[in-house]
């Protein structure tokens, strides 16, 4: 009689802690009633995901702690921006089918534990659910692996003009589309955007795809001063630029308006570009916050008050903007391949993605990763 086989496990890349990343096999979740089975196409590396290698857990449960709402501890499999095709559905899921290409809205809100919903997502404010959670971060399993089990209810089924690559890119984009629906932008309007990594990048491209009258972008390494201009700024600036006091001031006065720019977007988290900000928003304009902040930063709020400028942020995003985004991407103004630098195999993650945008930085602007490709480096 011949023994039974070895059971079945993934690949999955396991997060640690601080630079504590491990290829492993391990047991496949259950597919349960209301979710689908998900063989990974895409991943993402997220700036998050390099904060959480190289400062230890910021988003995950802390070492010997679970995440209150959803139970996990580490290790846990890292990545929140993924598309995949379908291969499995639970009984209760009518929507999709094995073979459907889906994207897939990463966090959590109090639907995803079948509770009644919190007041802040009674206001339509899913994105900032006060139980939230993020697969890829504190809820069960993540991208960087060969298959996932999602709840159906977090999946985006693709057009068939959308490829399951630019489907890896929805999270990245409805993060920068919630950012110019949150600050109340409209057509016509004026921006300067601060910092040209890759949420600034598709705030750029977004803002082109909304119609805004002059785009300003401050930023300092070539490369990305670049793709700014290639992603449809008018003009970028070197905040750093030698014989200039302060020369994003003095871009915003002389390609837009003496009184300032209608909406600014900060997007590095820096002392010196919140300033900037503040001082480039024009009376009653707005300054919208989409940068994580390592500390605290320093305000005068009389800058605020004096000409009633609104300072305010957004995190995230709502099934709202997934389908902004789709929708542009179906008509064909958002060029959003343009935002993809490199695809690595999932065995080559680490050295070839993670690694590579600690040490080259400033030469990407999103660096996928393909569980069932090729081993190696794809450049595009």
């Amino acid at each position: 009689m011949s023994k039974p086989g070895p059971p079945k496990t993934i690949t999955a890349l396991r997060y640690y802690g601080k630079k504590d990343l491990r290829l492993e096999q391990i047991p496949p979740q259950p597919c349960g009633p209301d979710s689908v089975r998900l063989q990974i196409a895409f991943c993402g590396i997220c700036g998050s995901d390099i904060h959480e290698y190289l400062g230890g857990p910021i988003f995950p449960p802390k070492p010997g702690q679970k995440n209150p709402w959803t139970g996990e501890q580490l290790p846990i499999t890292l990545g929140h921006e993924f598309s995949g095709v379908v291969t499995e559905t639970g009984a209760n899921v009518h929507h999709l089918k094995p073979g459907a290409r889906v994207a897939v809205n990463p966090a959590f809100d109090d639907r995803h534990y079948g509770i009644e919903p919190c007041n802040t997502c009674l206001l339509g404010k899913r994105n900032i659910c006060q139980r939230y959670a993020s697969y890829g971060l504190s809820a069960p399993g993540g991208g960087f692996a060969s298959e996932i089990v999602v709840q159906a209810i977090s999946c985006i089924a693709l057009p068939d003009s959308v490829p399951l690559e630019v489907g890896a890119l929805l999270e990245p984009l409805a993060v920068a589309w919630h950012s110019l629906r949150t600050a109340g932008f409209v057509r016509g309007q004026s921006a300067l955007v601060l910092g040209a990594g890759p949420i600034g990048l598709a705030i750029v491209m977004l803002l082109r795809v909304w119609g805004a009258r002059t785009i300003v972008v401050s930023e300092v390494t070539p490369a990305r001063k670049r793709l700014a201009k290639e992603f449809g700024a008018d003009v970028v600036v070197d905040p750093l630029a030698a014989g200039e006091k302060d020369a994003v001031l003095s871009a915003v006065h002389q390609m837009v308006s003496p009184d300032g720019v209608d909406v600014a977007f900060e997007a590095t988290g820096l002392q010196s570009t919140l300033d900037s900000a503040v001082a480039s928003v024009r009376p009653g304009g707005t300054v919208f916050n989409v940068a994580i902040h390592e500390k605290p930063l320093m305000l005068n709020l009389n800058d605020i008050a004096c000409l009633e400028k609104r300072l305010t942020g957004g995190m995230c995003y709502t099934m709202e903007d997934f389908a902004g985004v789709i929708g542009a991407l179906e008509e064909g103004s958002l060029p959003a391949q343009k935002m993809i630098t490199s695809i690595v195999s999932l065995e080559n993650a680490v050295d070839g993605g993670i690694l590579e945008l600690i040490r080259s930085r400033d030469s990407h602007v999103k660096i996928l990763v393909r569980p069932s490709g090729s081993h190696g480096v794809s450049r595009l």
